[in-house]
């Protein structure tokens, strides 16, 4: 025995201990505390600590809550039998709540279907009498051709170009009456149309629709042979025409609101049942009175299918021409779904807003020309570089504009923004015109289509003084 020894009254030794700890870091055991038997005293060393079990920071109590035995704690009392019976009673009420619920609905589902409230008579729709079609037409959207331009019927599955009996006017789409508001009428050319529950379900949804950027459906006529579609009318015809149209002037705000206006009636699109369009070109973007763009030919695939395999010829002009707007991955596809995909519209949107900047038509190339057929070729065919219309930075009012724009066309369609993403980019874009707010947005339009209409009525009356001075003059040469 070595050290100091001490005996206490007893005849005992009195031991030193050390207290040891196993450091889980590195699994070893350390000296945390001493004690020494002679004084009595017990001494942690600095710096260390104890790893209690658990994590816990205290050494564990002495005696349990509850005691050894659970004496201390008082015994639990059981779960009451109304308790339980209160539970069962509440749940069977809930489920015969919900029960009832969908059950309601349903039965509301089916009579809102059987009752077709959508359905129209063709009688109902009124045309009026001559004195009547010639105020209608007056009402309705005309736009003065361009000098040298032909009439023609290429601007799409929407709108219908026609010359009246002067020859010099355009009047969109075919009008007519319906509960005292003027509508849009679109003929369906088939002889037999079924009314089946998913066709049903379809125009129910197409009648929910209620936003100011979608063209208000108003209901249908299914008796042969005036099969067709009511859809609110837009007296501005459409996005194309207004774009196509030289005397009329768009500022780069006015430019922005169109495309603000396209991507809000999309993007109220694909939060619904309807998710998708499909067919987005410039022609299904109709402009109200109020100049206000709106979407419209989406839905509806059963009833307008009939109408686009009834004027689409594979190897005509107007098949490849509509085609310019759908993306690639849809020209591949062996049958492609009738309401495409979302990111198939974002591309369509893109293709819109390439017109928008340079207002040359649909897939403008500069210093380039090629047949529809053969930029629908090069597009479908995907080789690298990918084959897009004419865009530079210059040409738009910022470099983000060409970039969101180059973003919306990607080869990949993973690529490309989604209509939510696209309203937020393009209303910090539109800085300038999200300033006012939207009566004074308005009132600019209309600010600009009155000075448009002042510059139009000017040309015509010197084009009118123009032929009034030749024929004045003729007539002064024939008289003796």
């Amino acid at each position: 025995i070595t050290g100091d020894v001490s005996i206490d009254a007893n005849g005992d030794r009195n031991a030193d201990y050390s207290l040891l700890d196993l450091n889980p870091q590195t699994n070893k055991f350390e000296v945390v505390a001493n004690y020494f038997g002679n004084k009595r005293i017990y001494e942690p060393v600095p710096n260390k600590t104890i790893h209690w079990a658990g994590g816990r920071l205290t050494p564990p109590p002495d005696t349990p809550t509850c005691g050894f035995d659970g004496s201390k704690c008082p015994p639990e009392e059981p779960f009451p039998e109304y308790g339980i019976v209160i539970i069962v009673l509440g749940s069977i009420l809930l489920i015969v709540l919900i029960t009832v619920f969908f059950i309601y609905r349903h039965i509301k589902l089916e009579a809102e279907l059987a009752e077709m409230n959508w359905r129209v008579r063709w009688e109902d729709i009124l045309f009026g009498a001559p004195e009547k079609n010639k105020k209608l037409e007056r009402q309705g959207s005309r736009l003065s051709l361009r000098k040298g331009s032909l009439p023609s019927d290429c601007s799409g599955d929407t709108i219908a170009v026609h010359l009246n009996d002067a020859g010099n006017r355009q009047l969109f789409t075919r009008t007519g009456y319906y509960k005292g508001a003027i509508i849009a009428i679109k003929p369906i050319p088939r002889s037999n149309i079924t009314i089946n529950k998913p066709l049903l379900l379809e125009i129910k949804r197409m009648k929910d629709l209620q936003n100011d950027h979608i063209v208000r459906f108003i209901g249908a006529c299914i008796d042969f042979p005036n099969s067709c579609i009511l859809t609110e009318y837009c007296p501005k015809g459409s996005l194309q025409d207004v774009l196509e149209n030289e005397q009329i002037k768009l500022d780069w705000m006015f430019r922005y609101s169109i495309m603000q206006d396209i991507v809000r009636g999309m993007a109220y699109l694909q939060g619904t049942e309807v998710r998708s369009h499909g067919y987005l070109k410039s022609t299904n973007c109709v402009v109200d009175s109020r100049f206000v763009v709106k979407i419209t030919d989406f839905g509806l695939h059963h009833l307008r299918g009939a109408i686009r395999n009834n004027e689409e010829d594979e190897h005509s002009y107007s098949y490849f021409h509509n085609k310019l707007w759908t993306a690639p991955e849809l020209l591949r596809m062996a049958y492609r779904p009738p309401e495409g995909t979302i990111k198939a519209d974002v591309y369509s949107f893109a293709i819109i807003c390439q017109e928008i900047v340079y207002r040359n038509g649909v897939f403008y190339m500069q210093n380039l020309d090629l047949s529809p057929q053969e930029i629908y070729q090069k597009v479908k065919l995907g080789a690298k570089p990918y084959f897009r219309p004419t865009l530079e930075e210059y040409d738009c009012p910022c470099d983000e504009l060409a970039g969101v724009i180059r973003r919306c066309w990607a080869e990949d369609p993973a690529d490309r923004p989604d209509f939510q993403a696209l309203k937020s980019i393009i209303r910090k874009l539109n800085r300038d015109g999200d300033k006012g707010n939207i009566l004074d947005n308005l009132l600019s339009r209309m600010e600009q289509y009155a000075n448009n209409l002042e510059a139009l009525v000017e040309e015509r009356t010197a084009d009118y003084l123009q032929q009034k001075k030749k024929a004045e003059d003729l007539l002064y040469n024939m008289l003796p």
